[in-house]
């Protein structure tokens, strides 16, 4: 094989292939993804990492304790896919309006508070997720860091030429575990960090 072709096949990248969310959505009614974790992020199918016993139980007291504070007046969605444009994530929590008459047949296409829940997943939640949401407007998201046991609150959806999908948060606030904050659209109904994390018992000898 001659040196030229050698450089030709060296430069060869994978293949990288764009789905349609209606061709996502008809995959996963045949059964492609049984037993797998994916979501379509623009276009692209992204299998995402197993969730963990710390992820599940925290975002499962978060939900229950989310929908006591807001779920009188705003449906609390865990987990449930978002459609936006040629994405269709599945946050593990979003807050959005309506109830779930208002969705029996189609996703929301919006949220007033997407949350998730990080831990190996998190450097991809900072970017691509958090990319992907100011992208679609949503007003404000939190990553629950579960290695350090903090809150990252993301608001203010502005352009961002530098993250992958053009669009950021200009405000970022980070909070420990002993500090409250307060969803936008719930203003007088904060809620302490350390209530969305839920820590394995310590074993007595």
């Amino acid at each position: 094989m001659s040196q030229a072709a050698l450089t030709q096949q060296s430069d060869e990248r994978p293949s990288r292939f764009k789905f349609s969310r209606e061709a996502y959505e008809q995959m996963a009614r045949l059964g492609l993804f049984e037993g797998r974790r994916v979501e379509l992020i623009e276009g692209e199918i992204i299998e995402m990492s197993p969730i963990g016993p710390k992820h599940f139980a925290s975002s499962n007291k978060t939900q229950r304790l989310f929908t006591a504070l807001y779920g009188s007046t705003y449906l609390v969605r865990y987990p449930g896919p978002l459609t936006l444009g040629a994405s269709e994530p599945e946050p593990d929590i979003a807050v959005v309006e309506g109830d779930d008459e208002t969705y029996a047949d189609h996703h929301p296409t919006t949220a007033l508070l997407v949350v998730e829940f990080s831990d190996t997943s998190l450097e991809y939640d900072r970017r691509e997720k958090l990319s992907l949401y100011a992208k679609a407007g949503i007003p404000e998201y939190w990553i629950v860091n579960l290695q350090t046991n903090t809150l990252e609150a993301y608001r203010e959806p502005i352009p961002d030429a530098e993250l992958p999908f053009g669009y950021g948060y200009r405000v970022r606030v980070l909070l420990n575990a002993h500090e409250q904050i307060a969803p936008l659209f719930s203003p007088d109904q904060p809620v302490a960090v350390r209530e969305m994390i839920v820590e394995a018992k310590r074993k007595t000898p």
